[in-house]
């Protein structure tokens, strides 16, 4: 790896901040001062140190964030604020991705990172990771709504859903439930409440596999995950 995308990786700043600490003769490879930025390094080897500090090197981050309404599950976009917008210069200095998408009027858990494997395993459909979504109805929900998702239901471009596990925590006019899937198509659980004549007014994911959403987290705060939390998702 260049070593002025390590140093801007691991916040030392910009590529041009960097080359300002090179030329200060700030930085160090296994003990020797560097001013090259282009110089290759190997930090899981080499000892680079800025001002005497060892730089301690990671490749991956898996951030957990509490979607807000109203900003959109990208990298970048032209006219909306972004997730990644949302995060520290630090973090962004990873290129991270959003782990699938949410709406953008949807809320709550959204797994950001730059771990491709992990990306591709949690949201490939042989994987079936089951996704739990808190939602408020506009009209009763049913039993016979329960069955319908058990089958699966057919949405407005034809295609036949896998099963839903429907939960009714309250029913009446305004419903509220708990929903189970295990796919991702495109507003997909606006989409199957559609197909029994339903709509969705709020909608909040809660958990992906066995990643649960963190409740502390305001809507637009993120943390890093705990390692229990990321052995959960390597593991599964």
């Amino acid at each position: 790896m260049r070593l002025d995308k390590l140093l801007a990786n691991m916040g030392y700043g910009t590529r041009k901040e960097v080359k300002v600490l090179l030329k200060q003769k700030a930085v160090t490879v296994d003990g020797d001062v560097v001013k090259d930025s282009a110089m290759h390094v190997d930090p899981e080897k080499q000892n680079v140190s800025v001002l005497g500090e060892r730089v301690e090197y990671v490749e991956f981050i898996y951030v957990m964030m509490n979607k807000p309404p109203g900003v959109i599950s990208a990298t970048e976009d032209k006219y909306d604020q972004t997730v990644i917008d949302l995060l520290d210069p630090y973090f962004q200095n990873f290129e991270p991705f959003p782990v699938g998408r949410l709406d953008k009027d949807t809320e709550g858990l959204l797994l950001i990172t730059n771990d491709g494997t992990l990306t591709h395993n949690l949201l490939s459909p042989k994987k079936h990771v089951p996704k739990w979504y808190y939602a408020k109805i506009d009209g009763v929900v049913t039993e016979a709504d329960i069955e319908a998702f058990a089958q699966g239901v057919t949405l407005d471009d034809g295609y036949h859903t896998k099963p839903g596990e429907l939960k009714i925590l309250t029913s009446g006019e305004q419903s509220e439930i708990e929903l189970m899937i295990q796919e991702g198509k495109f507003h997909q659980v606006k989409r199957m409440f559609e197909a029994v004549g339903k709509t969705v007014t709020y909608l909040k994911r809660l958990s992906m596999g066995p990643l649960a959403l963190d409740e502390e987290l305001a809507l637009g705060e993120y943390r890093e995950l705990t390692k229990e939390e990321l052995q959960s998702l390597l593991e599964r």
